[in-house]
């Protein structure tokens, strides 16, 4: 076996688990990641407190209720159909909770929404305590073979814990040993509710991300206090509520991979119990390493198991190339997107299970399938077809498949989107698809080839707008620019300041060390995007000293060496530049597209040739428009 540390098995307490993977709660189909391999499911999170401790709503039930139990049973029973061991996430949001009356917390005030936050009295604290006690109970009677005890990210516990939030002057607040009273309680009565052969695993953020909050000595001191109550720490970071702390637990392109695997390691040297970590493990070499080199014991996967919940299964098999790379775009997190478009880049099926089989069914009816365009739309149609049992030929005007990806992949903080092109040209390669490069198709060559179902996926390309001065050899594309990143000048302007642009930008000045100014007409760098993303966008934006954002600008003229600019008071302004780089977005190639049609009845347009847009939507309709051809 290729990676046998991460498929060692590991004792928690007296609980056997088959490997060192940790399907983290994230999205609510448990039984996939069970079936996918993982060694441990966290199925979701049952509230303590109904009405007091659910940050969704105030009405959510309580699923150890009579009416909760058999849907309760049920996450288990598909976990274990698999072999996997079934945990649950113990939650209390305390302050931050959806209430009708009043929020429970450690300090009293009034939050920006109105609501109240009562600081918690002894006689409150015995009467959480009290359903704390009940709710591992009943977890443990129903058939759970461990809890998540969730003292990170700013709910309950994390509350009492961080300076940010406790500000108590009572025995609850000031010392760590004071603010650790409450939380220390609450394991106590954990314990005391389950017994001392019974798993509680603890998550915790080593570091919050945010002034004023907990800092990692008194994380490991609080970790060390409470070991004799618990069997295993399960590493994050960050915050949930607080959106600038928020891109720190779930990470974007802009921060380094296995940003929690440091302070797991210093954890691990400080305790004997096993140590887990999450958050952006990319393959299964990393994971595999991780354990090799005694950084943790286990590793936890979130967003990974949403892009492919066989990742453990492929990766025992070793076949780590099929699987599906989490690119951290955030799309499958419903707060980036309020609730709009959520979805995965990579995986189709994920939020849309109910219409989206999870296996490529055969097709009843054969068909000659051509493709027209290779990037990341015409790679997964041809994929997919191919795999349904179609004739299947790709045809791709340049001289390798990928498309845009191939200028993306060039970007430093696009390392993700390398994973998932190598993932595509892997399954192309592995695929019964009759691929043909160099070739410029037209109408009356795809002709040739008597398509039964033509799929078109010709793209888009860079928009030039009209202004004068743009023809100059100094002013260069925004792939130009980044294929020849060295040879640009020291003063750089980019026009335009979506994702792009904001991105090149950002590379120009931090990696490559050049003074650059974006001139954008809105009132936000990259408007497209998600929230999050935006959020860490500008963290990183503030670290880049030569970078200079001008919003709500207009680039009235490019000169000779200098371009005209105008804000949005009509003041007019020169700035000088070597280099000018257009990154004013993408158009489709509606008209190319379109000529395809009228060969066969069974045509399609699916990609950046119908409207440019995200990867996930080039790959969502790539696979599901050959579902159904």
């Amino acid at each position: 076996m290729k990676y046998t540390h991460l498929f060692s098995p590991i004792k928690i307490n007296k609980l056997l688990i088959k490997n060192r993977i940790v399907a983290a709660p994230t999205g609510d189909d448990f039984e996939e990641k069970a079936l996918g391999g993982a060694g441990i499911v966290v199925t979701g999170h049952a509230i303590v407190e109904p009405g007091f401790s659910s940050f969704a709503s105030a009405d959510e039930p309580y699923i150890f209720s009579k009416y909760e139990y058999q849907e309760t049973r049920r996450r288990i029973l598909k976990v274990h159909q698999a072999g996997a061991k079934a945990s649950i996430e113990i939650f209390h949001g305390g302050l931050e909770s959806r209430v009708k009356s009043f929020a429970k917390g450690p300090t009293t005030f009034t939050r920006k929404d109105g609501v109240q936050v009562v600081g918690m009295d002894e006689e409150m604290m015995l009467e959480t305590l009290d359903w704390f006690y009940k709710t591992a109970k009943e977890a443990k009677e129903i058939g759970f073979d461990m809890l998540f005890m969730h003292f990170g990210h700013g709910w309950l516990p994390a509350q009492f814990l961080s300076p940010l939030f406790n500000h108590r002057t009572d025995n609850y607040g000031g010392s760590l040993e004071n603010r650790a009273r409450f939380p220390i309680k609450i394991l106590e009565t954990v314990r005391a509710a389950v017994g001392p052969s019974f798993p509680i695993d603890m998550r915790i953020s080593a570091i919050e991300w945010v002034p004023n909050s907990i800092e990692f000595e008194d994380t490991k001191n609080f970790i060390k206090m409470v070991e004799p109550l618990i069997d295993s720490i399960h590493v994050s970071a960050g915050l949930d509520m607080n959106r600038e702390a928020n891109v720190h637990t779930v990470t974007t392109n802009f921060e380094e991979f296995m940003p929690n695997a440091k302070w797991a390691e210093e954890i691990k040297k400080e305790v004997t119990i096993p140590v887990s970590v999450v958050g952006a493990i990319p393959n299964p070499e990393e994971a595999n390493q991780l354990i090799a080199s005694g950084k943790a014991d286990l590793v936890a996967f979130g967003r990974s198991l949403l892009a492919d919940p066989d990742w453990p299964k492929k990766a025992m098999e070793g076949r780590s190339e099929d699987i599906f790379p989490c690119v951290r775009c955030l799309q499958c997190y419903h707060i980036s997107t309020n609730h709009k478009n959520v979805g995965c880049t990579v995986n189709p099926r994920y939020n849309n299970e109910s219409f989206v089989p999870k296996e490529v069914p055969i097709a009843k009816i054969k068909k000659k399938v051509v493709v027209i365009g290779g990037g990341p739309a015409g790679m997964k149609a041809a994929i997919t077809a191919a795999e349904a049992g179609h004739d299947v030929t790709l045809l791709e005007k340049s001289n390798t498949l990928g498309g845009q990806l191939n200028f993306v992949i060039k970007e430093y903080y696009k390392k993700e989107i390398k994973l998932l092109l190598n993932h595509l040209l892997a399954q192309i390669e592995k695929s019964k698809v009759d691929v043909k490069l160099d070739v410029n198709a037209t109408p009356d060559s795809v002709r040739l080839y008597d398509p039964e179902a033509i799929i078109i996926a010709v793209g888009g390309e860079e928009f030039i707008p009209p202004i004068k001065g743009l023809n100059q050899k100094e002013v260069v594309l925004g792939k130009q620019a980044i294929d020849s990143k060295e040879e640009l000048g020291k003063e750089i302007i980019i026009l335009g300041g979506g994702t792009i642009g904001s991105e090149l930008g950002l590379e120009l000045s931090l990696i490559h060390k050049k003074n650059v100014t974006v001139v954008e007409m809105g009132s936000e760098l990259a408007p497209q995007a998600n929230s999050l993303f935006k959020i860490a966008l500008n963290q990183k934006i503030k670290q880049a000293k030569t970078l200079t954002s001008l919003l709500e600008t207009r680039c009235l003229e490019v000169l000779e060496g200098q371009m005209l600019i105008m804000d949005k008071e009509g003041t007019e302004k020169l700035i000088p530049f070597d280099n000018v780089i257009i990154c004013t977005g993408m158009q489709s190639k509606s008209e190319l597209a379109e000529s395809f049609f009228g060969i066969t009845p069974n045509t399609y347009m699916i990609g950046d040739c119908v409207k440019p847009r995200k990867i996930m939507e080039a790959i969502f309709e790539g696979h599901c428009i050959s579902l159904n051809i």
